[in-house]
């Protein structure tokens, strides 16, 4: 074979060669799973996800809420604690009722600087606490605040036809954000128009009826909304622990309802 001759067999052989590699190699990346959809160590996070929405979640009493995330305290209604541990970073307040705002129980988590979230009907009993202003934050319904690195929003708390509860005290219920997720803590409520559109990923509901919602008309109000997780309170100074389950029973099976005492 002469020089030219060669030259041509080797370009044939070398173009050869670059066809068959480029198809092999997309042949091999058609073969490879999407790690974000189908690996097992995505499947975890998403997994892990769901259940740390739930992690660090206690219900004392009734509807006294205890969440611990990141680091950071905070209380919900605090009523009847077991323990004076004083490390509450922050005390959210729904409204004045003895069984939400319990001063016995405020001395058993307060620490110097605890921060407080109140509606209007409690400022001066704060103050008279010895708290600062510095330390104090009053909330008014249907707003956006934001506390340090905290987020949330507050939603009317009432009743519709009862008393209990009426719309003119400006009452409120919780939606907080933490981790990118939101958990809305009802208040004493019935099943409002601005309860049914907010959009949270854990709500605390009460289910004790009397002077709140029953476990059946709470059920189908927190159907009607599709949040991930559902946790009776409001329960035990009215209504008991078979208002809960109840109301879990009445779930739509997309909800997971957890009862937490």
């Amino acid at each position: 074979m002469d020089k030219k001759g060669y030259i041509i067999c080797t370009v044939i052989v070398f173009v050869i060669a670059v066809i068959v590699a480029s198809t092999l190699k997309i042949t091999l990346n058609r073969n490879i799973p999407d790690e974000d959809t189908t690996s097992p160590s995505s499947t975890r996070k998403t997994t892990n996800k769901r259940e740390d929405l739930m992690e660090g979640i206690t219900l004392n009493y009734h509807a006294s809420i205890r969440i611990q995330k990141n680091g950071k305290v905070i209380y919900f209604d605090p009523y009847k604690i077991d323990n004076a541990n004083n490390d509450a970073d922050y005390i959210f307040f729904t409204h004045s009722h003895y069984d939400h705002f319990s001063k016995e129980d405020i001395n058993k988590i307060k620490k110097d600087t605890t921060k407080y979230v109140i509606t209007t009907d409690l400022e001066g009993e704060i103050k008279n606490m010895g708290v600062s202003d510095d330390n104090i934050l009053v909330v008014y319904p249907d707003k956006e605040y934001d506390i340090d690195s905290l987020s949330f929003e507050t939603v009317p708390a009432y009743n519709v036809e009862k008393t209990y509860h009426k719309k003119s005290y400006n009452w409120v219920g919780y939606n907080i954000t933490i981790d990118n997720s939101k958990y809305y803590i009802v208040g004493d409520s019935d099943a409002t128009p601005e309860l049914k559109e907010v959009k949270c990923d854990v709500i605390f509901i009460p289910v004790g009826g009397t002077y709140t919602m029953n476990s059946k008309e709470a059920a189908e109000v927190v159907n009607e909304m599709g949040v991930k997780y559902a946790v009776p309170i409001h329960y035990g100074v009215v209504g008991s622990r078979q208002d809960a389950e109840d109301f879990v029973g009445y779930l739509n099976d997309n909800i997971k309802g957890v009862v937490l005492k």
